[in-house]
């Protein structure tokens, strides 16, 4: 039977209560399948394949300066020091600490010339995400992992938390991080119609709905004075009990 999926008073979403078994130690995870009374809250302006919206590679940042050391902070204090890291949704940067030494970081984005680009990266592959959530890595891989202001791009979002929880180890934290910038045409209709605290309850959301992952939290890590504002949300992949 379906259940409802409420972010806020203008998106109800009908969830189905579809499920799978991802791997043996894990329980099983809701691949939720979002569909709207009216209009899918994951369609897009554009929906036209996105390997043409990435093509061409763009070496630029998508939040400014303080928004960025706040980003490395976080990932500073959250990923663990020489622990393999995914780096989901790449480019050729990562905000990772330059000053910490991982065991590996590999990436996971669109356009092969910034992952090559990208001098953090010990390895990376070129995946669609909205057209393959599954993530071609084996189980119980990473000990953390963070995505940098792109959740927003995501159309099958709890898919790819599902197979997050996969690869990630029991207890590794991964790190949603992301600001109010986007490209409005690749951006998914529910995140164009909620503000900041909106978003932050609907990638909280994403987290929740797997099942997998527990200690979530909402963090803001804006800095002071005019920069872009900067939120987080942290879970960490349940251990399983006897």
């Amino acid at each position: 039977m379906a259940g409802k999926f409420v972010i806020s008073s203008g998106f109800t979403a009908i969830v189905s209560r579809k499920t799978s078994v991802i791997n043996k130690r894990l329980p099983l995870c809701n691949r939720d399948v979002f569909a709207m009374t009216a209009n899918n809250p994951f369609q897009r302006y554009d929906e036209t394949d996105d390997a043409q919206f990435y093509v061409q590679p763009r070496f630029v940042n998508h939040i400014d300066e303080q928004a960025i050391r706040a980003t490395t902070d976080l990932y500073h204090d959250y990923l663990p020091t020489g622990g393999n890291i995914l780096d989901l949704m790449s480019s050729w940067v990562s905000h990772l600490p330059a000053n910490i030494h991982y065991g590996r970081v590999a990436g996971l984005g669109m356009n092969e010339t910034e992952l090559r680009t990208n001098p953090k990266l010990t390895d990376y592959i070129v995946q669609n995400l909205n057209q393959n959530p599954e993530l071609p890595y084996p189980d119980n891989t990473f000990d953390g992992g963070m995505v940098t202001v792109s959740v927003q791009y995501l159309t099958n979002p709890v898919a790819v938390y599902c197979e997050l929880a996969r690869v990630l180890r029991p207890g590794a934290p991964f790190l949603t991080v992301f600001s109010n910038r986007m490209f409005p045409t690749k951006a998914v209709a529910i995140w164009q119609n909620l503000d900041d605290r909106g978003h932050q309850q609907l990638v909280r959301s994403y987290y929740e709905q797997t099942g997998l992952f527990g200690q979530i939290d909402i963090l803001d890590r804006s800095p002071r004075g005019w920069s872009d504002p900067l939120y987080a949300v942290v879970g960490r992949v349940k251990k399983l009990t006897a």
